[in-house]
């Protein structure tokens, strides 16, 4: 069956949640289970742990997977468009290419970091997001060739809101080559990050942790870098033009390479 990413589904799910649950309750230790390319579209998953289950390229449209343990699965290619994540674990997960637009991370509108999903570790590779991940832990995370960015398709809300990883922990993380033009990042822990060629225009970066993080030819035009820390970062070819802030961005004069930014 093949699923079409990005979309809904108008038909009934090819299992029910109870068949889903039987399967990875019944599934040996380190068996994978498989659920791959399955519908699974709107099921009440919650709580459940998957085992590390293959899910890839399955269509998760609209289920509530709040509090279920994702960890380590496989979910490349896989739908998670508008999937309840709240309190979820996708430590280690692999989401490669997966869509993760405007999921419900959060169970109000204030975020609570206790019921931010986790994604330490995960394989995010071309994946597409837009949404929530304010407090998010991204420890070590591979985001190269994400597309964080509002990509101006599912409506009006993407030129009012923006993705958002405020005080998000991307400790470590890599960013090469990702689209997060206009993201929220603002408080994030972005120390040690990879972050060459990454597409940072109009971000919010303000009081971001940038110490260490490797910003080789980073696009920062119109960033607001307020208070950001960039002590120990490598600026080389990192474009700088119209960004806000810099009379206060700490640790210029200790990062490596800022006489070679293009200001």
């Amino acid at each position: 069956m093949t699923i079409a990413v990005g979309s809904g589904s108008s038909v009934a799910a090819d299992m029910s949640a109870r068949d889903v649950s039987v399967l990875v309750f019944r599934a040996a230790p380190g068996s994978h289970p498989s659920l791959n390319k399955r519908d699974l579209t709107r099921l009440d998953l919650s709580g459940l742990d998957f085992k590390e289950a293959d899910l890839s390229q399955s269509n998760l449209f609209g289920a509530d997977l709040s509090g279920a343990n994702l960890s380590k699965t496989n979910l490349t290619g896989a739908n998670l468009d508008r999937v309840t994540l709240v309190g979820a674990k996708l430590d280690g997960a692999r989401l490669d290419n997966a869509s993760l637009m405007r999921p419900s991370t959060f169970s109000t509108l204030a975020p609570m970091p206790v019921e931010a999903p986790s994604l330490k570790a995960a394989s995010l590779r071309g994946a597409r997001f837009f949404g929530t991940f304010a407090g998010s832990d991204l420890t070590g995370a591979d985001l190269t060739d994400s597309h964080c960015a509002p990509t101006y398709t599912t409506g009006f809300i993407e030129h009012i809101w923006r993705t958002d990883f405020t005080s998000a922990k991307l400790v470590g993380a890599i960013l090469t080559r990702a689209d997060m033009g206009r993201v929220q990042l603002s408080f994030a822990q972005l120390k040690g990050a990879v972050m060459r060629d990454v597409i940072l225009r109009g971000a919010d970066l303000s009081g971001a942790d940038l110490s260490g993080a490797d910003l080789t030819n980073a696009d920062l035009t119109g960033a607001d870098l307020t208070d950001a820390d960039v002590h120990g970062a490598d600026l080389s070819g990192a474009k700088l033009r119209d960004a806000k802030g810099l009379d206060r961005l700490k640790g210029l004069g200790l990062a490596k390479n800022s006489a070679k930014s293009v200001r």
